[in-house]
């Protein structure tokens, strides 16, 4: 058969020149060219004197703009353009969240004195530090692994959850913020579905597209695809992240793999990974790799994203829990010594938390609450609705960094205190603030007390100021 177009195999151009450092696009003036793509050519640009008069909600610092030219294309390409356009554009309007790439506007660039981008479509969204394909060629630190594959299942689990399928997930769509955070990227092949499938058209990036997509038929729609697919190529995206970039399947070339990924989906050839990839990542990576959609469709990401959060709370409960015998033996050490030094007082735990239980501790109460309209039914505790407390205020607020004890909107927490320079958190209505409030936890818990960002309640009680924790990174 025909394989699938990869997304990404039109012959590339030298396109700087086509908007040169300075030249006006709407609001905004180019500085440089950061990519260009088959379908599209990506500038960094910022506002210029005009747009610095807008309302601040709506002024930004560098953008990304992606323009997408249409003059000189035959008709049925022109509307491949406008279709993949408006897909980025309603995704954007109607699915936005702090793990997908922010869209900020969009419109028809009028630039008679340039031919070639006359007409042309521009999306302005938010300016990414880098990709995860460029944190992939440089080098993944161990410990920022976890979070990234986390930050991607999170992106993923929202747009599932909001009847979308991303249908182009790889290392160059997964963006990534200056604090490290994740932000899924390029929704121009995204689909929303009807009923259990969404359409897209034959295309896709071939290293990442599970053995069901090599041999479906296209219709007149297109060619139907499922969540599935996305979970099958972020089994691909973690063997590659804890691989240093190499795919699960052998081949010099992407048609060599996915030649290797029919085999495989055929049962005529073992899933054989790299070693370097952990025993929970390799089997995590399995059960997204499951050579079919019945298979597959069990491992969504929201139970992905479960099965990471357990695994990243017992491996921090293990650190903590050596901490905490290395610091009873300092102390036992001391002690024997015959030092009369106190090394903490009685109200300061020896995390250097003030303990809410003693006497003349400040305390309120914080109400949580879930920007999700359809997550508001305080009856409903819908696991897919729960809210995750952070670990650590100064570290990204994803998976990687919750405790496993949850959270539903309504519940009442009782704090001690409140952060005023943590990490800055952005809910699904845009609002984002850098305030956390230090809430206990039931006595048992894995962890005494937990951080929940103000974003995540309505509240503001007056309370002391939080000591600032030494961030965990």
């Amino acid at each position: 058969m025909t394989p699938p177009r990869d997304a990404g195999d039109t012959t590339e151009h030298d396109r700087a020149d086509l908007l040169p450092p300075g030249h006006r696009v709407g609001d905004w003036a180019v500085t440089e060219l950061i990519g260009a793509g088959g379908w599209s050519t990506v500038y960094a640009a910022r506002p210029v004197e005009a747009a610095r008069s807008r309302p601040a909600r709506d002024r930004g610092d560098d953008v990304a703009l992606k323009v997408m030219p249409t003059a000189g294309l035959a008709p049925r390409q022109a509307r491949r353009i406008v279709e993949s356009a408006r897909r980025e554009v309603e995704l954007g309007r109607r699915a936005g969240h702090p793990r997908l790439i922010g869209l900020r506007e969009s419109f028809v660039l009028s630039a008679p004195d340039r031919p070639a981008v006359d007409g042309a479509i521009v999306l302005v969204m938010e300016r990414a530090a880098g990709s995860l394909r460029e944190l992939l060629d440089a080098g993944v630190s161990e410990g920022e692994r976890g979070g990234l594959i986390a930050g991607i299942c999170e992106g993923l689990a929202h747009l599932h959850r909001s009847g979308w399928v991303h249908a182009d997930l790889k290392p160059e769509n997964v963006l990534l913020g200056r604090d490290g955070s994740v932000r899924l990227s390029d929704f121009g092949l995204a689909t929303e579905l009807t009923g259990t499938h969404g359409y897209v058209p034959p295309l896709g990036t071939l290293d990442y597209l599970p053995p069901e997509r090599w041999r479906a038929p296209l219709g007149e729609l297109g060619v139907q695809v499922r969540p599935s697919a996305d979970i099958w190529a972020l089994g691909v995206v973690i063997h590659e992240v804890f691989a240093s970039g190499a795919s699960p399947f052998p081949g010099a070339t992407p048609l060599a793999r996915g030649a290797a990924v029919q085999e495989y989906g055929e049962g005529r050839a073992p899933l054989r990974m790299d070693l370097a990839v952990p025993p929970f990542w390799r089997a995590l990576a399995a059960d997204c790799l499951a050579p079919t959609h019945a298979a597959r469709a069990p491992h969504t990401a929201e139970s992905l994203l479960a099965r990471i959060a357990a695994h990243e709370g017992t491996r921090g409960a293990r650190v903590r829990g050596a901490r905490s015998r290395a610091r009873s033996a300092v102390l036992a050490g001391v002690l024997c010594a015959g030092v009369g030094t106190t090394l903490w007082s009685d109200t300061v735990r020896e995390d250097g938390f003030t303990d809410p239980d003693r006497a003349g501790a400040t305390v309120g109460t914080v109400r949580v609450f879930n920007a999700e309209r359809g997550c508001q039914d305080r009856a409903d505790r819908d696991p897919q609705c729960s809210l995750g407390l952070a670990i650590d205020p100064l570290r990204p607020y994803a998976a990687g960094n919750v405790v496993p004890t949850r959270v539903w909107h309504g519940d009442d927490l009782t704090t001690d205190c409140r952060l005023s320079d943590g990490q800055p958190v952005i809910d699904e209505e845009d609002l984002q603030s850098t305030l956390w409030f230090r809430v206990r936890l039931p006595h048992g818990s894995a962890y005494p007390s937990a951080w929940l960002p103000a974003v995540r309640t309505k509240d503001r009680p007056t309370l002391p100021g939080c000591p600032h924790p030494a961030s965990t990174r």
